[in-house]
């Protein structure tokens, strides 16, 4: 049975953190995905900058992880993730057709969003989850000054979040943090004890 939308949104913040993926093939996108997996992550999504991107999310959604597209522009590259077999949408930037397109799919959208004007205009349009972003350019302390105004908002600050600093975010309000090659830098042996003491820290603070 097919999940409905709104619970795929929760199953995409259930761990209160995405996985970025961005290689340089499919292959190794593959490899990075089962990585962070077999870690006990629950929500990755592959960027469709990626060579070979629609294959790798391909072959990364016949597990049981929730597995989206990520860096998704346009209508287009939208429904061609969602016949990869993406079932969530990430875009950089508020595009209210993906929005539609997806909806139009049973699937839920992450929409870029970096003021408090293009936070409001994204929900208006019908977003599910607003990406902060890039969060490097924000903090913790302003994403709780935007909820105090938006408390509504279901914001996921994404870009040079840190394990140090992810625990602060989902502290200040946020529903989950994506977070890229902090993930899966160094050695495939270390992916999975750093994704455990994450996961951990992330949990102390709700």
């Amino acid at each position: 049975m097919t999940d409905h939308r709104w619970r795929l949104t929760g199953r995409i913040v259930a761990d209160r953190v995405i996985g970025i993926i961005r290689a340089p093939s499919a292959r190794d996108a593959v490899e990075s995905g089962t990585r962070l997996t077999s870690a006990g992550l629950g929500a990755i999504e592959v960027s469709l900058s990626t060579p070979g991107a629609l294959a790798a999310i391909g072959g990364l959604a016949t597990g049981a992880t929730l597995v989206g597209a990520g860096t998704v522009l346009d209508p287009q590259q939208a429904v061609l993730a969602i016949e990869a077999g993406a079932r969530f949408l990430v875009c950089p930037a508020l595009n209210p057709e993906v929005i539609r397109t997806a909806h139009r799919h049973g699937v839920p959208v992450v929409a870029g969003a970096a003021t408090p004007t293009e936070i409001l205009a994204a929900l208006e349009a019908g977003a599910d989850l607003v990406k902060l972003f890039p969060a490097s350019q924000s903090s913790p302390t302003v994403l709780r000054d935007i909820l105090q105004a938006l408390p509504q908002a279901p914001l996921v600050p994404t870009g040079g979040i840190t394990a140090r600093t992810a625990p602060e975010w989902i502290a200040a309000g946020a529903v989950a943090v994506g977070m890229g090659g902090e993930l899966t830098r160094g050695a495939p042996q270390d992916v999975g004890p750093r994704i455990s003491d994450l996961l951990a820290a992330l949990r102390s603070q709700e």
